[in-house]
């Protein structure tokens, strides 16, 4: 497994070892001992997995305190473009973002650390999403910042008029407007 670092201290990609054959491919895609050395103890306890079409953006998603969650992400059919911003208070990199493309072919996985929101936006016609988290979901902690706020920066790579979105993700604040909890 190769460790890549990102412009933000804790959130980094993890790449697989990946070994083709004439019958396919096999790579381990999570091996606890390896990402205590990789990035430290994180004890994942839910699995997660969504289907989406071309153009779906889920986010930015996070819980408050006490039930935050840090999350290991992968996209195992099509693409995303998977993000992560920061909202500690305290960071450097506040309001910034790291934002990877995750592919069924390039099979790297997103580590995001609690403190941060989540969210991804699908750019091929159909993507299987799965996520790893350290903290049970808890609805009453739920949270979101604007995907689409521009103060933000982020190119999601889909016209803002193809986007699909849920009812709630459509109303969430913008950043300016958020205090954070982190």
């Amino acid at each position: 497994m190769n460790l890549i670092k990102t412009d933000i201290e804790g959130v980094v990609i993890l790449e697989p070892r990946v070994f083709p054959d004439a019958r396919g491919y096999f790579f381990e895609s999570y091996n606890q001992e390896t990402f205590l050395d990789l990035v430290g103890k994180v004890n994942f306890v839910q699995d997660n997995e969504s289907k989406s079409s071309y153009g779906v953006m889920r986010g930015l998603h996070f819980q408050v305190p006490p039930f935050t969650q840090a999350k290991l992400v992968r996209c195992v059919v099509g693409s995303v473009l998977d993000l992560a911003v920061d909202l500690r208070r305290e960071s450097p990199t506040y309001g910034k973002h790291v934002a990877v493309e995750l592919t069924a072919d390039n099979h790297r996985q997103l580590f995001i650390p609690r403190g941060f929101a989540h969210g991804f936006a699908v750019l091929s016609p159909e993507a299987i999403f799965q996520y790893k988290c350290d903290n049970f979901y808890a609805p009453q902690a739920d949270g979101g910042i604007s995907i689409l706020d521009q103060s933000l920066g982020i190119d999601w790579r889909i016209p803002v008029a193809d986007a699909i979105l849920s009812e709630k993700d459509k109303h969430h604040p913008l950043l300016a407007d958020f205090v954070s909890p982190f």
